[in-house]
């Protein structure tokens, strides 16, 4: 009988990514006793106890700031992530505060919402008190969008089909989102470029230590007055203290984000909403796709795409027998392995390794099965976190 893998879920996961798991050979549940892996939304795992047998962690979603991820490396674990799947879901809602605070819905929907009904002159009191709300348009307003990524590039897109201009900024865009990217788009070379020459600002970066308070004091004194700053990324990605004295001093017009605290909410010109970017049927559906169809071909094949913290490392198989093999970025690691395997008499048939930054990650396709003591000869290499046999399943 082939092997079962018992993956634990955390949340509220889209049954059509968890079907993608067949039952004859994955037990999906709430609880379980040493699961393989932990397949999540939302769940913070900083305070839980990781069980030593996961062996990877899938994350539903883009961000992974609810996973320990810097522990995991150090085991060898690999957390994968689903980035561009609810990139539609954000765009849409990116468009939808731009409107919000062109149109001044969110003062005007105050406003309505305290009206008297039975007042005999509502109609009249409407027409007078309109006038505080008249808005602008977007088109012909210059957006920036710092950070290029699917969901920037995806709002770029939509912005110039509303006829407005795109000033977009990414130090570290891929040749993927540059290939995505519309020609209409002008370069900018910093932030604070950005900042001065936009009316609307919408962020779309990580939050790493890079990019915490990267709106901050400084640059937001360079705001044209009135603008309007989006942030459906993080929260730590924008200063609150300084988003506050701006607005308070005129200069920043409206902040429109996806986070509530206690330090905005209530404030007249800011729109918080309730973590609703990626909240969509469809966003939580592709997500779980993504994610699920990763986590298997990793515990089947050992193959990695998406790992926040790993290579992407795929390879097809050409043997029964596979090894997947994470180590410290190391000199020598690869001799040391293929070493091991000689000593055990296994000829390589295959074999594939790549790195990213301290982490080493390595696919062996040998010609004859491992035994135990073989595989416990290269777990014993100091400087490998982790090494897996795969054989091929019926």
């Amino acid at each position: 009988m082939a092997e079962q893998f018992k993956v634990l879920v955390l949340n509220a996961v889209s049954a059509n990514g968890l079907s993608r798991l067949p039952a004859a050979r994955y037990a999906t549940a709430k609880e379980v006793a040493e699961p393989d892996a932990i397949l999540l939304r939302s769940a913070d795992l900083h305070a839980t106890e990781i069980a030593r047998s996961v062996l990877a962690i899938g994350r539903a979603g883009a961000g992974t700031n609810n996973i320990p991820v810097a522990a995991m490396s150090q085991r060898g674990v690999p957390v994968f992530n689903a980035p561009g799947a609810n990139a539609n879901a954000v765009k849409e809602l990116v468009l939808a505060g731009m409107l919000i605070a062109a149109r001044n819905i969110a003062p005007a929907l105050r406003f309505v919402a305290a009206l008297d009904a039975g007042a005999p002159d509502m109609d009249k009191v409407v027409e007078n008190g309109k006038k505080a709300f008249a808005g602008r348009e977007l088109a012909g307003q210059t957006l920036g969008v710092i950070g290029l990524g699917k969901i920037g590039c995806l709002v770029a897109d939509a912005a110039i089909k509303l006829g407005m201009n795109v000033l977009g900024f990414d130090p570290e865009i891929t040749v993927d989102a540059a290939w995505s990217l519309p020609s209409q788009v002008k370069k900018a070379a910093s932030v604070a470029e950005v900042l001065k020459s936009a009316q609307f600002t919408t962020l779309h970066v990580p939050l790493v230590d890079a990019t915490r308070d990267l709106v901050n004091a400084k640059n937001l004194a360079l705001l044209q007055p009135g603008s309007v700053l989006l942030n459906f990324s993080r929260e730590g990605v924008v200063n609150e203290g300084a988003v506050l004295a701006s607005l308070d001093a005129g200069k920043l017009g409206c902040y429109v984000c996806d986070f509530p605290s206690a330090a905005i909410n209530g404030h007249a010109r800011v729109v918080a909403l309730p973590h609703l970017g990626a909240s969509t049927r469809e966003a939580e559906e592709n997500c779980a796709v993504m994610v699920v169809d990763q986590l298997r071909d990793f515990l089947e094949h050992g193959n990695i795409t998406n790992a926040v913290n790993f290579p992407n490392v795929a390879m097809e198989r050409e043997s029964a027998h596979r090894v997947a093999i994470a180590n410290a970025n190391v000199p020598n690691m690869l001799g040391q392995i293929s070493t091991a395997m000689a000593r055990a008499g296994l000829n390589i048939h295959n074999m594939v390794n790549k790195s990213r930054g301290d982490m080493a990650y390595t696919l062996v396709d040998i010609d004859s099965a491992l035994q135990a003591p073989a595989l416990a000869g290269i777990a014993a290499i100091d400087g490998v976190l982790s090494v897996r046999y795969l054989p091929m399943r019926d």
